[in-house]
């Protein structure tokens, strides 16, 4: 789940897997695998960023006993 802002200022929390693509129209707009599309104020660039460390921290947890 990554964390996101809509141009509206409210925080939506959206399911990283649905995204199908984003695109920068000027403002960004993800279109979700459900068919709804949602605009946000984070470029693409931020949200590539975003999904890649949620993937990360799912797929690439810290090996045990290296937790800070």
């Amino acid at each position: 789940m990554i964390s996101l802002t809509r141009l509206s200022a409210e925080t939506v929390v959206l399911n990283a897997d649905l995204i199908e693509y984003v695109e920068a129209t000027p403002d960004t707009v993800i279109a979700l695998t459900t068919g709804k599309k949602i605009m946000v104020k984070e470029s693409p660039q931020e949200i590539i960023q975003r999904v890649i460390s949620f993937k990360q921290a799912v797929f690439c947890p810290p090996a045990r006993g290296t937790e800070v």
